[in-house]
């Protein structure tokens, strides 16, 4: 997948060995505070003193979530919501390739705008979109794995 213009993937990189444990080693902290506010205490370089951070329980779920792909390997990309994409890029997010995205687009199903020329997702729409499509998939999924039971 290609990744959008204004991502930031994490150093251009698979997390190694060491980003990976030091990944699972946070999020296990963070996780056995997560009834509520987490905090932590880094070091200040600036003023070589600790800072006190508190973490809100939304910013620690976040964190959980971010550190648990980091801590499995996996390559980890930020995308703001109200990102507009280029067609390109929402394609490779939903992996379909561009004139099937500009199908969709053109019957409706994802909304866009006109930058000149151009179309413009937000992605935002892109993961609405694919959310909506994943669950359709495992619904009928159910349904085919329900209907071969009664074949036995």
């Amino acid at each position: 997948m290609t990744s959008p213009a204004s991502a930031s993937p994490l150093g251009n990189r698979l997390p190694s060995a060491e980003d990976r444990q030091i990944a699972n080693q946070l999020r296990q902290i963070l996780a056995e505070h997560k009834a509520g506010e987490a905090h932590l205490q880094v070091f200040d370089p600036a003023t070589k003193k600790p800072v006190d951070i508190i973490l809100t329980l939304a910013m620690s779920d976040l964190f959980i979530q971010l550190l648990h792909y980091i801590g499995s390997g996996d390559a980890v990309t930020l995308l703001p919501i109200q990102q507009m994409l280029t067609t390109q890029q929402a394609a490779d997010l939903l992996d379909v390739s561009r004139p099937y995205l500009i199908k969709l687009i053109e019957k409706g199903d994802i909304a866009h705008s006109m930058v000149g020329r151009h179309r413009r997702v937000k992605a935002e729409d892109v993961l609405a979109y694919k959310s909506a499509r994943d669950k359709s998939r495992a619904e009928a999924l159910d349904e085919l794995i329900s209907d071969s039971k009664d074949l036995y």
